[in-house]
């Protein structure tokens, strides 16, 4: 009977041993080469896209006796930041003034409600009518990704009388269609 249960301590040291290197063996056998590669994508979508910044308010300053023969010119600028390549249109609309059009834009006093004609074009020597797509012309550009500076020529227009003295003004809105 002794030699019976070394034969059964035996037996069971063997079961685990024999257990034990199934066990590295199956890990062992799944490790692979080393190094081991794989990929994956990396991506960005650049979207068309453009900002406008306005820039200082265009004042004609103050009109003198002379504005009554003489058209007074302003400039003023804005800034367009278009994405790299992307095609735009910059179009001025009437302004603010109720009875303002493109082709006739006006000024309106504060005070005094009167009106002093004004105009707004592309081109410093004051020849296109800058305007909204319909009337008038608009500003094509191409986006390079930096800040494009855009020049606004204006003329408030000569009436052949002194208007009454006020402070008139008038708001613009200029629009990017990209």
């Amino acid at each position: 009977m002794i030699s019976k249960r070394k034969f059964s301590a035996i037996s069971a040291g063997a079961v685990f041993a024999a257990s034990a290197a199934v066990g590295l063996a199956s890990f062992s056998a799944h490790a692979g080469n080393s190094p081991e590669s794989s990929q994956f994508l990396v991506s960005l979508t650049v979207q068309k896209d453009c900002t406008i910044i306005a820039g200082n308010a265009l004042n004609f300053g103050t009109a003198t006796s002379s504005y009554i023969t003489t058209a007074i010119n302003g400039t003023t600028t804005f800034s367009v930041t278009c994405t790299n390549t992307t095609p735009y249109h910059l179009s001025l609309d009437k302004g603010s003034t109720t009875s303002s059009t493109i082709l006739s834009r006006l000024l309106l006093g504060g005070a005094t409600s009167a009106t002093v004609p004004y105009q707004l074009y592309t081109d410093s020597s004051y020849g296109t009518i800058w305007g909204d797509g319909t009337n008038g012309s608009t500003v094509a550009g191409t986006g390079t990704g930096q800040a494009q500076v855009i020049t606004v020529n204006g003329q408030a227009l000569s009436t052949g009388s002194m208007p009454a003295p006020d402070t008139y003004t008038s708001t613009e809105t200029v629009t990017v269609t990209f």
